[in-house]
């Protein structure tokens, strides 16, 4: 393990007045949860918002809610996503249907999503991968002539707008993350919201059942956050960076995540949200600038298609100390658990998008110096950017 300045892929800060709200939170848990959903359902103006133990559960509480509303029982998703998507379909005992993206946006191929939304369509998951917002119209248009749901995917764009309105609240339902990596973060978490009194409905139900982490399961809880707290910054990150047992950056299918409900402990830590979501996103869309896109969109992390594998894996070697990074190695229909399930079908643009994508930090560790440089050697070798 080498001593040296790393740069987290992606980071998002908590300051001491946040962590001591942590420990006012597990004192006062009901009082921290009860302020922080009602700002919730306030800022989004949904029905209600619901906390849970992660982004996966969020997405499992929603299909859960769906199912109780329609017979219908598969789901369409981007064929290039996060792991955790097709993770809490299968949790929720529904099938998977794939459609290939655009990769110039990451949003579905619109032409061929009308092709492959059907009558067992329970619901189209829209993904505003790395906070691009996807083209919501056009996809609530279609769904609403096919009679299926759409749930919004905002994990990674929450703050984030589209003509004006907030990303998460446009479709039926929709799901925020609050991981290690997000715009703001407690550690672990998951928003589900819903403008729908009738989903709204359906879900209360499963999550009145929900049980919070217990008194020991919340202190550790408190005691990674508060290591992540200190090591995420680039000073100490080659640390945990150096431990693989972490498995950091690692993209896992897990079918099997805990579904639990919102510790007093992550609300005590979410005091000042609002504020701190303000300060990450104008941050993130002015790195986004510096990257070289005219759009005003907080970046989680900012993509670029390179032109090959190899040179994707050479950007990635010279840069992955400045916060460089890849991300998920496949298309879903490769995870080797479920890639039985779509018979040899082939992605093309997903699999592109595999193999050639890098990803650019765009956090408040990032300085001046590292912006330069990653700028200057990521340009050498560009084959496209998203924006």
């Amino acid at each position: 393990m080498k001593i040296h300045r790393t740069v987290p892929p992606a980071a998002a800060p908590l300051s001491p007045a946040d962590l001591f709200h942590a420990v006012a939170g597990m004192l006062s848990p009901q009082k921290y949860l009860s302020s922080l959903e009602k700002e919730l359902t306030e800022y989004f103006g949904v029905r209600r918002a619901y906390l849970v133990s992660s982004g996966k559960t969020a997405l499992y509480l929603i299909l859960e809610a769906l199912k109780a509303l329609s017979p219908r029982r598969e789901v369409v998703i981007p064929a290039y996503t996060c792991f955790s998507v097709p993770s809490a379909i299968v949790r929720a005992g529904l099938g998977i249907r794939l459609c290939d993206v655009d990769p110039e946006t990451f949003d579905f191929g619109h032409d061929l999503l009308a092709r492959t939304v059907d009558s067992n369509t329970l619901c189209v998951v829209s993904t505003h991968l790395f906070g691009i917002p996807a083209d919501m119209d056009r996809i609530m248009r279609l769904c609403a002539d096919r009679g299926a749901f759409v749930v919004e995917d905002a994990a990674q764009a929450m703050g984030g707008r589209r003509n004006g309105k907030l990303l998460g609240t446009i479709a039926h339902a929709g799901f925020f993350s609050l991981g290690r990596g997000k715009n703001i973060t407690c550690g672990s978490g998951g928003i589900a919201v819903t403008r729908s009194e009738e989903i709204a409905g359906a879900m209360a139900g499963l999550y009145a059942t929900l049980e919070p982490p217990t008194p020991f399961q919340t202190l550790g809880e408190f005691l990674r956050v508060l290591a992540m707290s200190i090591c995420i910054r680039p000073a100490l990150y080659w640390l945990p960076a150096g431990m693989s047992f972490l498995r950091l950056g690692e993209t896992i299918f897990d079918p099997d995540f805990p579904i639990r409900g919102f510790s007093g402990m992550k609300a005590g830590l979410l005091r000042r949200w609002r504020q701190r979501l303000e300060v990450s996103n104008d941050v993130r869309a002015r790195s986004g600038r510096y990257f070289g896109t005219r759009t005003t969109i907080p970046y989680l992390r900012f993509p670029f298609l390179m032109d090959s594998r190899d040179g994707r894996d050479r950007t990635y070697a010279a840069l992955r100390q400045s916060g460089v990074s890849l991300m998920y190695p496949t298309p879903i229909n490769a995870i080797r658990e479920i890639r039985w399930a779509f018979d040899g079908s082939r992605f093309p643009s997903a699999e592109r998008i595999a193999d050639t994508l890098v990803t650019l930090p765009a956090h408040e560790f990032v300085s001046e110096r590292d912006r330069q440089a990653i700028r200057s050697n990521v340009t050498q070798r560009r084959a496209g950017l998203a924006a």
